[in-house]
């Protein structure tokens, strides 16, 4: 009976957190096989000889006692990697995470409901707010399905941070604030800040424990707009945000030793649910284009974002939507599960409320003024020029590719992630005339607060297949065999990479014990191949799969002569967003997505025309 009891409860959000198991540490002997592997299509002979020489001499000395050491961390810790994973690639960084860390993107509501239409973008606004405070409720609540790869239950430490969460700048490394809490945990925040014209408002999602409904959202953003409207701009010290990491703390310091209400302000934007970004742009986009809205998400007023915040919901005057969020709190996934959750609650309404208009007698949003002096104005002012002049240096393309998708894919029996990744190759190689280093992530959630390992899709067979495509001397056949072959390594590797047996984050560990022990730099990591093949954060191509629903965002590249390449994939079509920088003679998103297009058609052809 007892049995049967259980059966019949629902899964709760977070019940499986204590059974995952911890995050393994692959053996060395197969990291530094896997990292030499990886090298060798950036080298000739003889640089891979050096390096397969200076590998084996790490291995066997210095390489063999940091592994030790790691092994040893790994016993005390279910998680050897999450702070370390934390500090190198989040908090330590110092350049403005606006534009280099945060992701953004376009919100997929025009390919049903809502098409951009004039003076909607209130009204969609409540709708859109009141779907995701019942998503902030479900988690709080832990009536969230936890979610599973198969049976296999997934972390979902991340959906923590999804609200009530934000980055704070500090003057050598940021920290991160969550006040979220689940309901058995205590009181969680429940007010929400909306930035307009510069100004900030904040008002409670809730009332007498309920959360507001459509209308009564409705009237408190029409509110703000309104004074928006009737007064002057406001300072807009959320520009700070966009600042480089560094003078960003200083200025918070000078802002908190100005007036002590300048520090309750700021907690007050920390803890808040989200934020709602209420932008007077007007990003028209059609569900074959998105570049507008994805570079408005990500490149738009920075008087109307908060750029630390872990989310922030952009609401654009023709009644469009974007998003854009720090990436240090949690991975795109947890993103993307809700946005699609918001797009399937859009979709299931048509875009309606259909329950009270009753509006109850609740307290209007309540306008929050930082004191300023000379010195922050400035600092504001110095923080809009850089942010300007390195967004207007982002070149983004967004566009879906409709001749095929998924179906067609899956109906030659390949893998459409893998057919997408290999037809960038071929795309990059194309254009440059040489292999690509490349990053894609791969999600190792499996384990106790697993994040990601990177899956390097260039790999020799990959390399050889661009080779052979581009060789007039080819026929089909030796292209299909080349093309199969690069497939299977492609998805060996994705495969062991998810059960956590790449080698990435495991060099990292062994290069940061180094670090933190004092011990000299070893050679692995000085070696210009270890650069070359985008070792140390330094991938040409910085990829993702964002998965099979109508949710996408972009990145900007995680190196100056590279591109972001982000996807989505659907039965009927691909769409991908393609990033680079301008300053950048040698990179082109444009040219990169179509060359990728038609990489598409004839990896297709291949594959239809092939006895797979």
């Amino acid at each position: 009976m007892a049995n049967h009891l259980s059966e019949s409860l629902p899964e709760r959000t977070f019940q499986y957190q204590s059974s995952l198991p911890a995050l393994p540490v692959p053996t060395l002997e197969m990291s530094l096989s896997k990292y030499l592997d990886s090298v060798r299509p950036f080298a000739s002979d003889e640089e891979f000889k050096a390096t397969f020489d200076m590998v084996k001499k790490f291995e066997q000395g210095v390489g063999k006692d940091l592994h030790q050491k790691l092994q040893q961390r790994a016993k005390t810790k279910r998680n050897w990697l999450e702070e370390w994973w934390l500090d190198t690639a989040y908090l330590e960084i110092r350049t403005p995470s606006q534009l280099n860390v945060n992701f953004g993107g376009p919100a997929p509501y025009l390919e049903h409901c809502w098409p951009p239409a004039e003076g909607t973008s209130l009204h969609r606004a409540s709708i859109i707010t009141w779907h995701s405070l019942e998503y902030w409720n479900m988690i709080r609540t832990e009536r969230l399905p936890p979610q599973k790869a198969g049976k296999t239950a997934l972390d979902m430490d991340q959906f923590r941070m999804l609200f009530c969460t934000c980055k704070v700048p500090g003057v050598k490394k940021d920290t991160i604030r969550n006040y979220f809490k689940t309901e058995s945990e205590g009181p969680c925040p429940s007010h929400l800040v909306v930035l307009c014209r510069g100004r900030v408002f904040t008002f409670d999602a809730l009332c007498d424990g309920q959360i507001l409904t459509p209308p009564e959202i409705l009237r408190q953003l029409s509110y703000v707009k309104e004074r928006c409207e009737r007064e002057p701009e406001g300072d807009g010290v959320s520009a700070l945000t966009s600042e480089e990491r560094t003078r960003w703390a200083k200025a918070r310091e000078h802002l908190i030793s100005i007036d002590p209400h300048n520090k309750t302000i700021l907690e007050t934007i920390q803890s808040s649910l989200f934020i709602i970004s209420l932008d007077e742009t007007k990003p028209y986009s059609s569900p074959e284009n998105y570049t507008n809205m994805t570079l408005e998400a990500l490149t738009g007023n920075p008087t109307i974002r908060w750029g630390d915040k872990s989310y922030n919901s952009i609401v654009f005057a023709d009644g469009t939507f974007g998003s854009t969020c720090d990436h240090a709190p949690y991975d795109a996934m947890v993103l993307v599960s809700f946005c699609w959750y918001l797009d399937q609650q859009v979709k299931a309404t048509e875009g309606k409320w259909k329950g009270s208009d009753v509006v109850r007698p609740i307290p209007p949003p309540e306008e929050q003024v930082f004191t300023v002096d000379e010195k922050i104005q400035s600092d504001i002012g110095h923080a809009k020029q850089q942010y300007l002049e390195s967004t207007q240096d982002l070149q983004v393309v967004c566009h879906a590719f409709t001749a095929f998708g998924k179906a067609a894919i899956k109906e030659r029996k390949l893998h459409p992630d893998t057919f997408v990744q290999l037809a960038m190759q071929l795309a990059y190689y194309r254009l440059h005339k040489k292999p690509g280093s490349c990053y894609e992530t791969a999600m190792t959630r499996k384990f106790y607060h697993g994040r990601t390992e990177t899956m390097r899709p260039c790999t020799k067979e990959a390399a050889d297949w661009c080779a052979v495509m581009t060789d007039p001397a080819s026929n089909g056949d030796v292209k299909r065999k080349a093309m199969l072959l690069a497939f299977n390594k492609h998805n060996k590797l994705m495969a062991e990479a998810q059960e956590g047996k790449g080698f990435d984050r495991h060099l990292l560990g062994l290069y940061l014990i180094a670090r933190e022990e004092g011990l000299p730099t070893p050679e692995l990591f000085m070696d210009p191949l270890y650069a070359r093949s985008g070792g140390g954060g330094n991938f040409v191509l910085s990829s993702s799969l964002v998965g099979y629903t109508t949710v996408l965002g972009a990145v900007a590249p995680m190196v100056h002569h590279g591109y972001g390449f982000f996807y989505r994939i659907r039965d009927d079509r691909i769409v991908v967003s393609v990033s680079a920088w301008k300053s950048c003679r040698q990179t082109d998103a444009a040219s990169l997505y179509n060359i990728f297009c038609s990489s598409l058609h004839e990896m297709l052809h291949l594959a239809t025309t092939s006895q797979l």
